[in-house]
Formats: structure tokens, sequence, C-alpha cells
């Protein structure tokens, strides 16, 4: 019988599909210390973590951030599983965790925060791919005004904890149900004017969800809305007194802010406050780090009680590009504690070391039966401060040489009062690891 080769010939080998990419040592410590960070801070301003499944109905979605968006009508993965339901893979954060409040109806106000994998059929670009990860916050259940300039607040202190200092804050209002609807029908009555000088795209979808126009970053649709009215000065006075409140709030913590009247962001569910961290020492257009929005009819809309909310998303590889740019947040230093080498066949070594790290050391070792002299290079390497060495005299007494590698010194201790001195202080050799 002949045996059939079903190996996949190297120069055909699978490779991560394109606008996806794989995180590995020693980058991902890096990954580890950013979400670290921010969980740290997440949980002193008061938020719980949430993880919801990858994957949603597509209403979700479609009903969520609107049938008009770019994302749902351009971007979203949507697909039909084998028992015939629509899902999605998610394309953003803010929606699932707002179906996970309308289903669970936990007490209010619920404040969760979040880190997971987003999915977005779109040009890759600087710091953005089609599979990106988001970290964000969200507070449902209240319409305080002061809840906004609380999580515009952790977002900043957030960058600044990173060392980011080159970022700017965009703040508008987008209005609400009183006052938006007349607004959009003046818009629409200006770009009917003029729709035949908007960009190609533009011309034929404006009339679906004509704020998306003051989005675009092409010439036509500048040189359009140039001129257009803006939402800001048709706001009511619920509206106007809320975004006052906001940006003395700002005002009072220190956050520096400026009104952009043109700022929409790319989903349809954002009423009142909106905001846009954008990095300065990133070129070009592609430099949002992050932002977000009140989305006061987003449960209802999934099904829910009328529940105010608010929310922000910062996408990961975008934050670490930022931090190359100023330089600063840099991949952690990683070096072992201890280094065990054993020239006696490994099995010490082998029991030593999870000895160790079962008493709170990071501790490493060689494999493969190398020399001493072989050993000993791995140990400089990892960066280890200490060798611990067994030879066949030490195996037979029950000891460790003890070498300190950066002085030269060395010492012989009995192994059970090397791990005594390890559990109790975190020493060796007089050093702590």
């Amino acid at each position: 019988m002949t045996e059939v080769d079903d190996r996949i010939p190297a120069e055909d080998a699978p490779r991560s599909p394109k606008g996806t990419y794989d995180v590995l040592p020693p980058d991902s410590a890096r990954w580890e210390a950013l979400i670290a960070a921010y969980a740290v801070l997440a949980d002193r301003h008061g938020f719980g973590l949430a993880h919801t499944p990858m994957f949603e109905d597509a209403r979700v979605f479609r009903r969520g951030i609107g049938e008009a968006s770019e994302v749902v009508g351009k971007e979203m993965y949507e697909f039909e599983d084998r028992s015939g339901r629509r899902l999605a893979l998610r394309p953003e954060g803010t929606a699932p965790i707002v179906r996970a409040f309308v289903q669970h109806r936990p007490p209010v106000p619920w404040r969760v925060w979040y880190v997971t994998p987003a999915f977005r059929y779109e040009q890759v670009q600087a710091g953005r791919y089609r599979q990106h990860h988001q970290l964000g916050a969200e507070v449902l259940g209240t319409e305080d005004p002061d809840v906004d300039v609380e999580l515009i607040a952790l977002a900043h202190d957030f960058y600044r904890q990173l060392g980011l200092t080159r970022v700017d804050l965009r703040v508008t209002s987008l209005g609400d149900t009183e006052c938006r609807p007349s607004y959009l029908e003046l818009l629409r009555s200006y770009l009917a004017d003029h729709d035949g000088e908007l960009c190609d795209e533009h011309a034929v979808s404006w009339s679906r969800n004509p704020l998306r126009v003051f989005d675009c970053k092409r010439e036509p649709c500048l040189k359009v809305t140039a001129d257009a009215p803006r939402l800001f000065d048709h706001l009511c006075e619920p509206c106007t007194v809320h975004f006052a409140r906001v940006t003395a709030g700002l005002d009072s913590v220190g956050i520096a802010w400026s009104r952009d009247d043109r700022l929409v962001r790319g989903l349809d569910y954002y009423t009142r406050t909106t905001f846009e961290f954008t990095a300065t020492a990133l070129e070009g257009a592609s430099n949002a780090l992050g932002g977000g929005g009140r989305y006061d009819l987003l449960a209802e809309a999934l099904g829910g009680p009328p529940t105010p909310g608010i929310g922000f998303g910062s996408g990961i590889e975008r934050l670490l590009l930022t931090c190359d740019a100023e330089g600063v947040f840099p991949v952690p230093e990683q070096r072992a504690d201890v280094f065990v080498v054993d020239v006696t066949g490994g099995e010490t070594a082998r029991d030593l070391v999870l000895r160790l790290r079962r008493a709170g050391l990071r501790a490493e070792r060689a494999y493969d039966a190398r020399s001493m002299k072989s050993q000993l290079k791995v140990a400089d390497r990892s960066g280890a401060p200490v060798a611990l060495i067994v030879g066949q005299a030490e195996l037979e007494a029950g000891t460790v040489v003890v070498r300190d590698l950066v002085a030269g010194t060395q010492s012989e201790m009995p192994v059970a009062e090397l791990l005594e001195r390890a559990t109790l202080t975190g020493q060796l050799a007089g050093g702590t690891p």
C-alpha cells in the first residue's frame, strides 16, 4: 500500500490571514504590562471586568450600530452558522456590553471595563488591523454629565500613565431626540443643494446618514461641509446645559480639550457627549488613539428599557504604536531570578526549579544535558543574578553552589536552607532577586 504524503509544501505553508498578525514574546510582555496597568486603573475608578462572546446575534450590531453605518454596511464579518442563525464577529466593544446589560439587568449604575479582539474587514492602517484589539469602559444607568467627565478622565489618565504627552482631546455634542431630528432635516436640505459637489461615495449615500459627510476626509466633502450648518448651533437647552457641565468638569480636573463640530465618529448610536483622543506624534490621518461618547438610546434599541449610557474604546495596537512614536513604555525587561545549572543528569534541576518557582522565584534551567560551560552561558543570557550549581559532589552532600553572577563570588549551601531562605525572604546569596 502506497503511503500518501499529505504534508503542506514549505512554499505553501499557511500564514496568518491578511490584516492579522501574531503577538509573541518578548513583545507580548508589553501587552501584558499595558493591560495590567489599565486593569489597576479601571479598578481604582470602580469598574469591574466584563467578558462577552466574540460573536453575537447580528442584530446586536445592525440595530445597535445602525444599518447605514460603514461598520455594518462594509466592514462587519457576518455569517450564517450551521443552524441558520445570522451571527457577526464583534466589530467594536460597546454594543455587546449593552446587550449583556439588557439580558442580565444588573443594578445601575453599572460600571464595567473590557479588553477584547475586534474584527473589521477594512484596509489595513497604521495600528489598525482586520483583527485588532480594544480595551474600554462603559457606564450604564445614569445621564449625569459628571460621569462623562469621569470616563474621559479614565482614558486621559491611562494615556498619561503610559507616558504619552502628545495627545489632544476633541469634544462635541451630537444632541438628542429633541434637537437632532430637526437639525438633520436642515442638513439634508443643505446637502441636497450641493449633492453634485460631494465625493462619489457620499453623492449617492448622504441622504441615509447626512452626518457621515462630516467624517469624510476627501476634498469635495470637506469643501461642501465647510459652510454646512453645525449641529452644535442647534442644540436644545438640556443638551447645551449637559455639554456645559461636561466641559466645565474637564476644566476643573485639568484636562485640556477643544470643541470640534465636525466630530461624529463612525458609529451611529452616539448622543450628546462625543469625544476623541488623537495622537499628534503619529503622522497622517490614522492618528485616532481612542474615543467614545454617550449612547442613551442603545439599550432600548436592543430590547431593553430606556437606559442612558456612555463608554469609550482604545485600540491596543494604535496605543503601542503611539508609545513607540513618543519613545515611552518599552518592552519590560524580563530576567530570571535564579538559574539552576545541573551536570548530574537533570533530575535535580527539574525538581529544584519547580520548588523555587513554588517559593515565588522566577527560576530557569538549561535542557538536553548540556555541559556546565554551555549552561553557564545560558545563565548569563537569562539575566539571572544568581546561579545554583549542582555537580556530583553537591548531589551526594545535598548542597548547591550559590554563585553570584555579577560579583563572581560563590559559596556552598544546603538545599533545605536554600529553599527555606527563598520561601521566607525571597533572597539568595545575600541578594534580593
